[in-house]
């Protein structure tokens, strides 16, 4: 791939399934301890305006396992936004590095950066996506399912990167996906557009509603994700009352599938979002899919960079 950005534009349903196959692969061999070297001599800046634990220990360790070298560059650590512009911050670092991962909060930096630099961008998230997520998401639903086409999966809560990223992923995979939300609340028209035509060709469903029981409701998998993002700390109280409906409980889980499973990508509030009895429980895979992170991002760092 050039680049991973977003999930709709830069991965194809044959580059989906290559991703899952060496993300699995990779996984294996991990806990086989066995360490292939693949990324030796390589080099990765990350760039971190948003603060990140699962974002930055994942890929940071990553490139250790496979012989690559992680830069972790913090917003105070470079001059992007402090008078140097996106275009010769990405040439100057083109020149240097093998492949940049930024986690940030306006989408179109990461745009830029693959713009105007020569090396591969991989989008850690933005305010508007969160496709590395998504990818170890489809990897720990794949390792729980034994598949992804045909499942559902019901996403309950905010609109927002997590939500947007759901869509183009489970629609490239065949899933079928319901989304949640308040009104106010709900995922932009383009993602849905986007997903409804990758849908039309996977023979998928996309189904938007304001009802979390609905959507639900014989789901394989329950997602959901925090009501107030980075960024939105001073709207914490107007949202806790406004989302106190979509919060997963035992009561809506029993909607869903007998065996279905929990997921959230955290960190998780216990009492908001979800209870403690959801996401403690047997059916929570919420620490499996946070170490696939790992496993996931090393897949992608191998698919953009290993060229």
């Amino acid at each position: 791939m050039k680049h991973y950005i977003d999930f709709h534009e830069d991965v194809t349903i044959d580059e989906l399934k290559a991703l899952l196959n060496t993300a699995v692969d990779l996984k294996a061999k991990t806990k086989a301890g066995i360490f292939d070297p693949v990324l030796a001599g390589k080099s990765l800046g990350m760039i971190f305006s948003k603060s990140s634990t699962r974002t930055r220990v994942s890929f940071e360790v990553g490139m250790y396992q496979l012989g690559g070298q992680p830069l972790f560059l913090s917003s105070d650590d470079i001059q992007l936004g402090r008078g140097e512009t996106i275009s010769d911050t990405a040439q100057v670092l083109s020149r240097m590095l093998d492949g940049i991962m930024i986690r940030t909060f306006d989408h179109q930096d990461i745009v830029d950066l693959a713009r105007y630099g020569s090396i591969p961008i991989i989008n850690g998230l933005s305010d508007d996506q969160h496709p590395t997520q998504a990818l170890a998401d489809l990897l720990t639903i794949l390792e729980h399912k034994g598949a992804l086409q045909g499942l559902k999966l019901a996403y309950v809560g905010d609109g927002n990167n997590v939500a947007n990223s759901l869509l183009q992923a489970c629609a490239k995979a065949g899933m079928d996906i319901s989304v949640a939300s308040p009104q106010g609340y709900t995922c932009p028209d383009f993602f849905v557009e986007q997903a409804l035509k990758d849908a039309a060709i996977t023979g998928s469903e996309v189904r938007m509603t304001a009802d979390p029981f609905e959507a639900v409701r014989e789901a394989d998998v329950v997602y959901t994700d925090t009501w107030t993002s980075m960024g939105q700390e001073d709207e914490k109280q107007k949202r806790a009352a406004i989302f106190a409906p979509y919060q997963v409980n035992s009561d809506l889980m029993s909607h869903a599938k007998k065996d279905a499973i929990f997921m959230h990508c955290l960190p998780a509030y216990r009492g908001y979002e979800v209870t403690a009895d959801v996401i403690d429980s047997p059916c929570s895979v919420v620490f499996d899919e946070a170490e696939n992170r790992l496993h996931a991002h090393k897949a992608i760092l191998v698919h953009c960079l290993l060229r």
